[in-house]
């Protein structure tokens, strides 16, 4: 920074513009203070809720090749289980978001199904 290399950056000097007010648009206020007061919105505690489901399914793919043949299918049924919970909050997601830019793609049962049977790997 002594050499001057951050010299020449736009709004030197000057507040930087928050870019989300605009993305916003007449919610930017209510989001400003939902925020302020420790709140969000319900699409993005949706949200969470299906980034954490989501991350719960990427555990049982990882611990998959170490379960026993006779623990297969109670895992399957978890699995089952977490995809379906996780397009519930897709769905919630999806029906509260203000634009479709937030929106989240619901997961394939089908698809999902064979990933695990992949990480179940060769028996």
């Amino acid at each position: 920074m002594d050499t001057g290399a951050f010299d020449d950056l736009p709004f030197r000097g000057e507040r930087l513009p928050i870019e989300d007010d605009s993305a916003a648009g007449d919610w930017a206020m209510a989001h400003r203070m939902l925020k302020n007061a420790g709140a969000a919105p319900p699409w993005v505690e949706s949200d969470k809720e299906a980034r954490r489901l989501i991350a719960r399914l990427d555990v049982i793919l990882e611990r998959a090749p170490r379960v026993s043949a006779l623990s297969m299918d109670r895992v399957r049924r978890e699995y089952a289980s977490v995809v379906h919970a996780a397009n519930r909050a897709i769905e919630r997601v999806n029906a509260e978001a203000p634009t479709d830019r937030q929106h989240r793609r619901p997961l394939d049962s089908a698809v999902e199904a064979d990933r695990l049977e992949r990480a179940f790997g060769p028996r």
